[in-house]
């Protein structure tokens, strides 16, 4: 599985700041408070620096500006909240900062400003790659402003991240990986998927409750995904984050969709129980099958609630199923024991070997 070191967060939202358009799907209030001063900015990151981060060694630290639009606010307003940032910049108390925005408002004064001000990363709301499900949704912005927005930061220098959804109106599985595939082809840094969810006081409650929208149920977003994480994986793109982070807020405001806390340990045990099935149809290993896999891969392979055991018990009518870690199976392998040693799967590369006959476990 890709995966880099990420760097230590201070997020600080700026709810709707900058955004020239209200999204179908947006209401940043179910998951942002009151915008912040750029004073108050200033507090936080050093209350955050002292309390939360002072024993982290190390680590990169990072001021997140997330939420709106950073670079289609006012010059003046993101300047004063860049401003607060650059005393802990200059005494190196964090690295540098990273901001999200739209594709289309990147224009070059824009860009000359975040790299004069220490800005990294740049996460960009692509959200589709499919202009039918942009307008639907009411981006204001085309599949062709996340090529062009893509493109012209790498050739900045920036770290760029890339924002996608599933389930919007007019989406669909195979739209969904085309999208993917048009953002694997611009090689981004990484990227964050979270399916769609109808919220209160967003303009897509409207259409759930006319019966014009019907949002993706939890098991279409885990088969969505599944199939989209394997690409990412394959082209070696880290995967950020899968679904959003539980909040009070966005509790309060949630109506329908598929949200769960820990949404991506849901599509990591999906890939497994499918690894595992493989397996035993084309190794079947007698009554009690052992499975080997490393160690913090375990959880994802037994399932939630051991879900995946209890599934696979079930279809192979079998007594029972004992899993074991091993720090010698990379990470995203699976294992079956047999007889003469074992026979396993990779799911980055979806490779199948049978040439584990010296490696007895």
């Amino acid at each position: 599985m890709a995966m880099i070191k990420t760097p230590l967060i201070i997020p600080v939202f700026l709810p709707h700041l900058g955004c020239p358009e209200r999204c179908l799907f947006c209401n940043q209030k179910a998951t942002a408070k009151s915008v912040p001063s750029p004073q108050a900015v200033r507090e936080f990151i050093d209350v955050s620096l002292n309390h939360f981060f002072s024993h982290q060694g190390e680590r990169e630290k990072q001021v997140a500006f997330y939420g709106g639009s950073f670079t289609a606010m006012d010059q003046e307003d993101s300047v004063s909240y860049l401003k607060e940032v650059r005393p802990f910049l200059s005494s190196r108390r964090i690295d540098s900062i990273r901001i999200s925005t739209r594709p289309d408002a990147l224009h070059e004064k824009a860009l000359t400003i975040l790299k004069e001000y220490g800005v990294k990363t740049i996460e960009i709301g692509a959200q589709s790659m499919i202009d039918e499900v942009l307008i639907q949704s009411k981006r204001g912005h085309c599949a062709e402003d996340s090529v062009s927005a893509i493109l012209r930061l790498k050739h900045w220098g920036f770290e760029v991240g890339v924002h996608l959804m599933i389930g919007l109106p007019g989406d669909t599985c195979d739209y969904f990986l085309r999208s993917l595939d048009r953002i694997i082809d611009l090689k981004p840094d990484f990227i964050r998927i979270h399916p769609a969810l109808v919220l209160k006081g967003a303009s897509l409650e409207t259409l759930w409750k006319l019966g014009k929208y019907s949002p993706l149920t939890l098991n279409e977003a885990v088969k969505w995904l599944k199939k989209g994480i394997l690409r990412l994986e394959r082209a070696s793109i880290t995967v950020a984050r899968i679904g959003l982070q539980t909040t009070r807020e966005l509790e309060e405001h949630l109506l329908a969709g598929p949200f769960h806390p820990a949404l991506h340990q849901l599509v990591d045990s999906a890939i497994f129980y499918d690894m595992a099935k493989y397996l035993l149809r084309n190794d079947p290993n007698g009554p009690q099958p052992v499975f080997i896999c490393h160690p913090k891969d375990l959880s994802a392979l037994k399932g939630q609630r051991n879900g995946n055991i209890l599934g696979l018990k079930n279809c192979f009518n079998l007594r029972d199923i004992f899993v074991s870690g091993n720090q010698d199976i990379q990470r995203g392998g699976l294992v079956l024991q047999t007889k003469t040693g074992g026979v396993g799967i990779d799911r980055k590369s979806l490779s199948f070997f049978r040439d584990l006959s010296s490696h007895v476990f």
